[in-house]
């Protein structure tokens, strides 16, 4: 095991450190760190340098300068030609971006790639006093956020670099210069800012509003604190202070004493070049001194690692160890694994550190492998041996020692028959993904503890805006992962950056991509064009919406590229009545009117549609498309409904005029004669409305006779029959039911004997019966028809009489019938 624990290095008991070597460093010879300042992304991303400022104008150079991108690896990425005025600090967010402060507080994002994402401010206040430090932190929700102390020694912060809204922190009493030190410290509910003024160290809290005093208890006084660092989980916190001396302990700012884990003389009272936690269980500093850079390792029991290097580093920690970037190498500072230093660790005798020696032991043949299992066997320890292994896997680098230890887990697990074998799959699954983005090629250094803190899709999404499409797209077929969370979002990542660099012809192009991506479950071609469109290819938009499926995305699309006939006609196939009227509204809206009426004449339907909807809403715009096609009848119609929708009795009667003039053009007489039929009823309505205190407007010829029949007027409603033609049946029926009704009976009979009823008496009596008047009703029975006599003394009630007449004709049904009806009595 000597072999695998070389580069370990003891920190504390049981504790070792083990130094990694990622990548030989690309860019060998073409940079020199020390001339730079570097801004290295978390979990493996790239690294971005600018010239040093002050470097440069010592060699007179131009104060401006390029901002170069590299991976992780050394690779170039892009260059930032930088002309946007004095840079203060530049910072990672949690998705990628670069992020640039400026002196005069203005925040500028950038992609891996050098363009220009979004531009924000950190406000006024920030602008008339200027940026004079800045601190870009992540919080746990994966929001970055940006701090920065202004020329008043004030500090701003916005939690949301995506979502700005600046916030304003309590000052620090008597802060009349720039603080010795200042730290964020990103927590769930709050950002808090630690900020030292010399010896006193002060909690500046955000939800709260106020300026706290806290007091970490130090060994010796002292006068200043110069540097404070933050642990990635924002737990714990390290103080330098300017007598050398590196204070740990817990960063709960909810209380004033501040718990302490050790206190470390580092001997150098030199303000370290960076403090920084390695992972959560150890802080790393180094110093600059003449050509040597020092490093030293300092765990929370005050054990120490000391390293040299000669050529210039820089620090970049990690939630499980520190990235340490040379101008020749990138290496990874960590705790060595509790799984691994189990396996590995020199005279282990624990349960995976024995499978591995039988698995070993297997592969020579030698029948030691049989001792090792019943060791392990007997303590019943195989399963735990054989997850040891797996873990410890996962933490290695090497593909030689993942496979060894692999084969240790695969052997021990055959001991084991109801073991699951899921995670020895997922696991060996893993690992192939972690080799293949570990590449050289791609650069992405990502640990397994990392993997599983930032998840699969998160590593997709940078696969992704690496631009590594067919990397991602075969990792998530070999995981076998839904198209719709694979496959397909990567392919469109792909057919958007496609769409935007694209200098060929949009036809081509649109049928490159359609080969490409099929149909593919979850792609949108709308989205791909509405990028198409972003990007300003509109014709390689509208060739994109021709492969769209979904009429509901294909429409407002072609309409904002201003494709109305196409929008029109993919409406129309659709059959969605609410997407040929969201075109109609556009139409509408965009055009003149000729133009639009010329327009929507060309599609039967959507002209048909809009005259539905101008029927229910705008009945005057119908009369004017109705009086440009000349159509005179749907004109008149039209002039009758609105004649109705008003209630002044001149202004209907002029537009009923109009719709007489209209049917008259149409020669349509049965029109022309009901709409004079109107006009001379709603004349004789008025002339009724001055005479009579009572309301004649909106009734019915029917409804206005009998109107006048209630209220005696019996010539003047004689008279409107006459006028009108209204038939004697009609009008008989009318003036019975009326005088029935108000229980005038003398005048009932006068009106039976006026004239021969022309239909008959039988109604007489039906009315009499309906509001039981029975001797009135006998004055009409000898009247009634012969072959209804029986049936309407039956209805009135007059058995007897009824049961007579029956016997004179002879009809034994009607005797039967009557039979029926009489009680037992009165048979």
């Amino acid at each position: 095991m000597a072999l695998y624990t070389a580069d370990w290095t003891p920190l504390g008991k049981n504790v070792y450190y083990r130094k990694t070597e990622l990548y030989s460093m690309q860019w060998v010879d073409q940079v020199n760190l020390s001339e730079f300042i570097v801004a290295a992304a978390p979990f493996g991303g790239p690294i971005a340098l600018t010239q040093d400022r002050k470097k440069l104008q010592k060699v007179q150079f131009a104060n401006k300068s390029n901002i170069y991108i590299f991976s992780a690896s050394g690779q170039p990425l892009s260059t930032i030609k930088w002309n946007s005025g004095p840079l203060v600090h530049m910072g990672w967010s949690s998705s990628e971006d670069l992020i640039c402060v400026l002196e005069d507080g203005n925040v500028l994002l950038y992609d891996i790639y050098g363009n220009l994402q979004m531009t924000t401010s950190m406000g006024q206040d920030v602008k008339d006093t200027g940026v004079l430090e800045c601190r870009i932190f992540n919080s746990p929700k994966f929001y970055t956020g940006v701090a920065v102390l202004t020329g008043a020694f004030n500090i701003f912060l916005v939690n949301n670099i995506k979502d700005p809204r600046i916030r304003k922190l309590p000052s620090v009493p008597g802060l009349d210069a720039p603080p010795s030190s200042w730290a964020v410290v990103a927590e769930d509910r709050q950002t808090k800012v630690l900020v030292a003024k010399d010896a006193t160290l002060y909690a500046l809290l955000q939800n709260e509003g106020k300026c706290v005093q806290v007091f970490p208890k130090f060994n010796n006084p002292i006068n200043a604190i110069t540097e404070i660092a933050v642990s990635f989980n924002n737990q714990h916190v390290a103080l330098f202070c300017d007598n050398g001396a590196l204070w740990m302990g817990a960063a709960n700012l909810e209380v004033c004493y501040l718990k302490k884990y050790c206190e470390f003389d580092t001997q150098s009272k030199v303000r370290p070049q960076q403090l920084v936690w390695c992972g959560n269980g150890a802080v790393v500093a180094f110093w600059q001194i003449e050509i040597e850079n020092i490093m030293i390792v300092i765990g929370p029991e005050k054990d120490f690692i000391n390293e040299i290097f000669y050529t210039p580093i820089h620090l970049v920690p990690e939630i499980d160890g520190v990235r340490i970037i040379g101008n020749t190498t990138h290496e990874l500072l960590q705790k060595v694994p509790d799984a691994v230093a189990d396996v590995f660790r020199i005279g282990s005798l624990s349960p995976s550190a024995l499978l591995l020696e039988a698995s070993n032991e297997f592969r020579r043949r030698s029948h030691k492998a049989d001792e090792y299992i019943r060791m392990i066997r007997e303590k019943n320890e195989l399963e735990e041996a054989v997850e040891c292994c797996l873990k410890a896997a996962g933490h290695e680098f090497q593909p030689s020692t993942q496979k060894m230890l692999l084969r240790a887990a695969a052997f021990g697990k055959n001991f084991v028959p109801d073991m699951d074998p899921e995670p020895f799959v997922k696991m060996c699954q893993t690992l192939r993904v972690l080799n293949a983005v570990r590449v050289n090629v791609i650069g992405l250094p990502i640990t397994y503890t990392q993997l599983e803190f930032l998840t699969l899709p998160v590593l997709l999404d940078r696969l992704v805006l690496r631009r590594h499409y067919a990397y991602a797209i075969c990792i998530c077929q070999y995981l076998k992962i839904p198209d719709t969370e694979g496959a397909s979002r990567i392919l469109d990542h792909w057919a958007c950056y496609k769409v935007k660099r694209t200098n060929l012809d949009p036809e081509q192009t649109a049928r490159a991509i359609a080969e490409k991506l099929g149909c593919t479950p979850g792609i949108s071609y709308a989205e791909i064009s509405n990028k198409a469109m972003d990007y300003g290819h509109p014709s390689l938009a509208v060739k994109l919406l021709d492969y769209e499926t979904r009429a509901s995305e294909q429409v407002p699309l072609l309409i904002k590229l201003r494709q109305e006939t196409q929008a029109m006609v993919k409406a129309i196939e659709s059959g969605d009545t609410d997407l040929i009227y969201s075109v109609i509204r556009y139409l509408k809206t965009t055009l003149s009117k000729g133009d639009f009426h010329m327009k929507i004449r060309q599609f039967p339907v959507a002209h048909s549609l809009y005259l539905k909807l101008c029927k229910e809403q705008d009945l005057q715009q119908l009369r004017m498309s109705y009086s440009q096609e000349s159509d005179f009848n749907s004109e008149g119609d039209c002039l009758v409904m609105e004649s109705y929708q008003t209630k002044k009795i001149e202004l209907r009667s002029s537009l009923l005029q109009e719709a007489l003039n209209s049917y008259k053009k149409a020669k349509n007489e049965f029109a022309i004669q009901i709409t004079e039929d109107q006009l001379k009823l709603m004349k004789y309505q008025s002339m009724f409305e001055e005479k009579f205190p009572q309301n004649f407007c909106d009734l019915s010829l029917h409804q206005t006779m009998k109107q006048l029949l209630t209220q005696r007027e019996f010539k003047l409603a004689d008279d409107l029959r006459k006028e009108f033609k209204v038939p004697d049946k009609r009008y008989w029926w009318l003036q019975i039911t009326v005088l029935a009704d108000g229980g005038d009976w003398l005048e009932l009979e006068k009106f039976s004997r006026s004239k021969k009823s022309p239909i008959g008496y039988e109604p007489f009596v039906d009315v009499c019966v309906k509001h039981d008047n029975i001797y009135e009703a006998k004055k009409y029975l000898p009247k009634v028809k012969e072959e209804n006599k029986v049936t309407y003394y039956v209805k009135a009630r007059l058995l007897e009489d009824a049961a007579k007449i029956a016997f004179e004709k002879k009809d034994i049904a009607a005797l039967n019938h009557i039979q029926s009806l009489c009680g037992v009595m009165d048979r």
